[in-house]
């Protein structure tokens, strides 16, 4: 009952000063809105990182060969390699950037990958219209095309083009394929480009050192396999010259940008922590002038027998209850601006329930330790001074 007392006129206090009170909070409804949406957004981040590169799959192993010297590698090597424990497939790929495009009136520049039918399979690369790069295409050096859909778009005005003929490089080319829509990275656009079979773009290109291997393990759990054997034809072929080339897969990759991520996460997270600071401060700024303020009153309270501990805890529930409020508004209009942001900005912001908790138990803690100052502060007056404070 008496802790239920002193809550009452704990509220009766911060409701007798409405305005001043819930400027109090503002601190606190800043930096909790603020937490929410930056760690969100950090949370956020990690998450399309992770989706995208999961989506190639976790299986999967680039081999990157470097310097215009470098050996290439034939296909019976590759050959080889694939029966090796631990590798299921390997798929070259060249490339080639600002290649110019035209048809009908419209002309682009696009970059261009030269591969093998495999490599749908290992980059997980489906089509949304007619087919991928077939053996006979290989076979035959076809001139036929798969095309992204921002590409179809930008030279014919539609992604409905399968059986249609464009020119790469002043060659004409049939589109067979259109692939599925696979947005944007770091890198740039993924559906602003062109795939021809490996054979045919060879002689297009006039070269062929192809610097690219996509390999597919087994299976996640054969990946650390599959290198050591990658490693050790690698190491055979330059002679252990680490320059010539370059391995890595895909969970690293994806341990190194998850890293990455939860560093800029407990970044924003402290950066937004420190407004829950400044908003306790407020807390006990305010907190001493209402001290100030009610000396009068504590005094005749301590004169009809209050204890001091009960001063105490009345101030320090006053303080309590700015916090908590300001929590409780600072977690609604946190989610309320995630939603209206991703809405916005089309973004993705993930919020968790276990950062919302820990933010609003945060500012719980930041007002009480705020507060007993004031608090302490307010139980100390003498009772006779206090009834002669004007």
């Amino acid at each position: 009952m008496r802790y239920t007392k002193l809550f009452k006129m704990a509220m009766s206090s911060i409701w007798s000063n409405k305005v001043r009170s819930f400027l109090t909070m503002l601190g606190i409804i800043i930096g909790i809105c603020s937490v929410i949406i930056l760690v969100g957004i950090g949370e956020g981040t990690k998450k399309q990182v992770t989706d995208q590169i999961e989506k190639l799959g976790t299986n999967l192993i680039t081999i990157s060969i470097t310097g215009n010297r470098t050996k290439a590698i034939t296909e019976e090597e590759i050959s080889d390699l694939k029966s090796k424990p631990g590798i299921k497939e390997i798929a070259p790929a060249l490339s080639q950037g600002n290649v110019n495009i035209k048809a009908g009136d419209k002309s682009a520049t696009t970059n261009l990958e030269a591969t093998t039918p495999n490599y749908s399979e290992i980059r997980k690369v489906g089509v949304m219209a007619g087919r991928f790069i077939e053996d006979k295409d290989i076979e035959n050096r076809f001139k036929v095309a798969v095309i992204g859909t921002e590409t179809a778009n930008n030279i014919f005005g539609t992604t409905n083009v399968v059986g249609k003929t464009m020119y790469v490089n002043g060659i004409e080319f049939t589109v067979v394929g259109v692939l599925e829509p696979q947005g944007t990275s770091a890198a740039g656009s993924s559906d602003d480009k062109i795939i021809l079979p490996l054979s045919t773009a060879e002689r297009l290109l006039k070269t062929t050192k192809v610097r690219t291997f996509y390999v597919e393990a087994e299976n996640k759990d054969k990946v650390s396999e599959a290198m050591s054997y990658l490693q050790l034809f690698l190491n055979k072929k330059y002679n252990n010259d680490t320059k010539s080339y370059r391995v890595f897969d895909q969970t690293s990759l994806l341990d190194t940008a998850n890293t990455t991520t939860e560093s800029m996460t407990a970044m924003l997270g402290g950066i937004a922590g420190i407004s829950l600071v400044v908003g306790g401060i407020g807390i006990m700024n305010i907190m001493l002038v209402s001290v100030i303020e009610r000396t009068r009153e504590i005094g005749i309270r301590k004169a009809i027998g209050a204890k001091r501990s009960t001063i105490l805890i009345q101030f320090l529930i006053e303080a309590a209850s700015i916090s908590s409020l300001g929590g409780i508004i600072g977690v609604a209009l946190g989610f309320l601006s995630s939603y209206v942001a991703q809405s916005l900005f089309k973004t993705t912001i993930v919020i968790s329930n276990n950062i919302v908790m820990a933010a609003f138990i945060f500012s719980v803690l930041v007002g009480i330790i705020f507060g007993i100052y004031p608090a302490s502060k307010a139980s100390k007056l003498n009772p006779i001074d206090a009834l002669r404070f004007e």
